[in-house]
């Protein structure tokens, strides 16, 4: 009976250590420099094994702190180009979002954004939530963060 239990604790520990090594998470943090300088204090996006979480993106110039001269549809137009571009620079498309978070500096331009980010898209369209923030980096219009599902 000893020797039955001892096995059984054996096959437990070994369980439950393969258990935990597929469990244990490779995290990636990914900076292209395409959209963002460098020089900035946070990733462009991070990889955590088959989920890619973008930062906060802005209808920034490339390359610039400048925001896209025009107006809410202006920068929501540079925010999704700049999504793009981060996405490419790492190989992936718009296709692998899954979730994005909208943030808007007036919600009663909504009608505006959406007009412009569903050209972006075709169904099935990723998950979305969107709220009004009392303001945003850089006096931008709109902001959006993205998840994106990778292999």
């Amino acid at each position: 009976m000893r020797q039955i239990i001892m096995m059984v604790l054996a096959a437990l520990i070994s369980f439950s250590g393969s258990a935990s090594a597929q469990q244990s998470s490779k995290v990636e943090f990914m900076n292209s420099g395409t959209v963002t300088p460098n020089t900035l204090p946070f990733s462009e996006a991070v990889r955590v094994n088959d989920t890619v979480y973008l930062s906060g993106i802005i209808g920034n110039l490339p390359g610039t702190l400048k925001l896209a001269p025009g107006g809410i549809r202006e920068e929501t137009r540079q925010v999704m180009e700049n999504i793009k571009a981060v996405l490419g620079a790492h190989g992936y498309t718009l296709k692998n979002l899954v979730k994005c978070t909208v943030m808007l500096a007036d919600i009663s331009e909504w009608p505006a954004f959406n007009e412009v980010y569903k050209t972006y898209f075709e169904p099935p369209f990723p998950a979305r939530s969107a709220f009004a923030g009392s303001g945003l980096a850089m006096g931008a219009r709109v902001e959006v963060e993205c998840i994106a599902a990778v292999r």
